[in-house]
């Protein structure tokens, strides 16, 4: 449970001359005849700026060419700061508290306890988290708040970012990747930086994907910046690495709210204060840049005109995934991939590519147990550290599960009920872990395919990547539109059983098979 502490911070303000008021009666003789909306303040209009706002004389942002802007503290009136505390891994964080802005105190309070907790429970090796603050922006009715910090476990210490901002309007903070206007803007600008980091970024590891672009804003000139957290694209040992994509290219690719946030920005601040709490409620429905969904729109699987069939590999990613992904792509073919958190880690670039070119990611534990015999926390724990993992690596929270085995439980049921995850099973196995054959295998899932199946498979053994290759093809010439999970189920129940498509019998019923027990093989590194 995580406890918060609040110490004020009262920063000091400059004293307005004679003078200034001479130049302040002369702003208001011209808001007198000028709309209030052309300040740019938020649509609650309870933001009080500096002067130099007021007469659109916008003061310069202060900060570095390849930084985002810095905002002093001491212009924000009555900020207080509050602590988090962590009953876990050992934690110092804090962040900012401005008065009639509790949607952005919530916000920060619930994001930064949830990323702790998701650090503490994706590495075995934890030892501690910290993280300060600064603001990068406080004008127009919107504020940019940064978090900086370490993450410190077994492999070492690492630093990261992320930024979110603040609309005094809605009452809505939103992370970095909704300055994007979607995902393809958000394609186009992951082009721009793969092509700025060059050689200092590992091949294949800047991707479109939301976990990625957790820190992004404008430094003075209004070029934008994106920071990537030490070990995210490059050798941990490198650092964190920042792109600066220059104004002209990237503001093409803003959302509306990405250009108010460019205003906002490149304004620099004398006075910041908010005058009155959002009149909305401080939650929207909008589709990020970045959180990919499993689900094509353009496919229905539903209709009699389309047969569909869900492949589904467990156990991975593994060393021949990369292959296995090609070949999903030359025929426009998509899977689900149940990966468990011993590969994760061992493969994250991986798990990102799979996630970033459209196949699912699900849950498979974190080392391949029995979930039967483990009991409700156990199973939580070792569920909840892959949920934890590929979060951080892609931004996608996944929604489905496969037990082990194939073996689950009421309490199984229950957990998974819980954390928001249905569980998967099959309807075709392969036993590709027995029949190292690649023939063999693609036989088993080629005739067993029909309309709404759910084929079983294993990443991890070079016989079933070579399998995939006849499979995929085969099915491809037959008709079949290979789709995720989520695409051939639709919407699923967290804690209840599925094996096969949509005219899947009851998961209490006798005659229902659902192939439990068929797959007895357990995680190995050699494999």
């Amino acid at each position: 449970m995580n406890k918060l502490t609040r110490t004020a911070m009262t920063p000091d303000h400059p004293v307005i001359t004679v003078g200034v008021s001479l130049v302040v009666l002369a702003g208001m003789v011209l808001l007198s005849v000028r709309p209030p909306e052309s300040l740019g303040a938020g649509p609650a209009g309870g933001v009080a700026h500096g002067l130099a706002d007021v007469m659109e004389q916008r003061l310069p942002a202060t900060g570095e060419p390849d930084a985002l802007t810095v905002v002093d503290a001491a212009a924000l009136t009555g900020v207080e700061v509050e602590s988090l505390e962590y009953d876990g891994v050992a934690t110092d964080v804090t962040f900012p508290v401005l008065p009639n802005a509790e949607p952005l105190t919530g916000f920060l309070r619930e994001r930064l306890g949830t990323e702790v907790e998701w650090f503490d429970a994706a590495n075995p090796g934890a030892q501690s988290y910290t993280a300060g603050w600064n603001v990068t922006a406080a004008s127009d009715g919107l504020v940019g708040v940064r978090m900086t910090g370490e993450e410190t476990d077994s492999e070492g210490t690492r630093e990261f970012h992320s930024t979110y901002w603040y609309d005094t309007g809605d009452g809505v903070t939103r992370g970095s990747q909704s300055l994007l206007a979607g995902q393809n803007e958000l394609a186009a600008l992951n082009t721009l930086v793969r092509d700025r980091l060059g050689d200092a970024a590992e091949s294949g590891a800047v991707l479109p994907v939301a976990a990625l672009y957790d820190s992004v804003g404008f430094n003075p000139d209004g070029d934008l910046v994106v920071e990537f957290d030490a070990g995210q694209v490059a050798p941990a040992e490198a650092g964190p690495l920042t792109a600066v994509v220059g104004r002209a290219e990237a503001e093409p690719l803003l959302s509306d709210f990405g250009r108010r946030v460019l205003r906002a920005a490149t304004t620099g601040v004398e006075e910041f204060s908010i005058s009155a709490a959002p009149q909305e409620g401080g939650v929207v429905d909008e589709q990020v840049p970045g959180v990919i969904s499993p689900v094509d729109d353009s496919v229905d699987c539903a209709s009699p005109e389309v047969k569909c069939v869900a492949l589904t590999y467990d156990d991975g990613p593994g060393g021949g995934t990369p292959e296995l992904l090609d070949t999903l792509a030359e025929y426009d073919a998509k899977a689900t991939f149940f990966v468990t958190g011993l590969p994760v880690m061992e493969y994250p670039r991986t798990v990102r590519r799979t996630y970033a070119e459209g196949h699912e990611m699900a849950n498979h534990t974190y080392d391949h147990q029995n979930l039967g015999g483990l009991g409700a926390d156990g199973s939580f724990a070792i569920l909840n550290a892959v949920q934890a993992q590929v979060y951080r690596e892609t931004g996608y929270t996944m929604n489905l599960m496969r037990p082990p085995y194939g073996a689950t439980t009421d309490t199984v049921a229950s957990v998974t009920e819980e954390m928001g995850l249905a569980q998967i099973l099959w309807s075709i196995d392969t036993n590709d872990w027995r029949d190292r054959d690649p023939s063999i295998v693609a036989d088993r899932a080629i005739a067993g395919a029909s309309d709404g199946a759910i084929i079983l498979m294993h990443d991890i053994h070079p016989t079933t990547i070579a399998a995939s290759h006849k499979i995929i093809r085969e099915l491809d010439a037959q008709g079949y539109t290979m789709v995720t999970v989520s695409q051939l189920l639709g919407d699923t129940e967290p804690g209840q059983r599925y094996t096969q498509g949509p005219e899947d019998p009851p998961a209490d019923d006798p005659s229902a098979d659902t192939g439990a027990g068929s797959e007895e093989r357990v995680y190995r590194p050699e494999d």
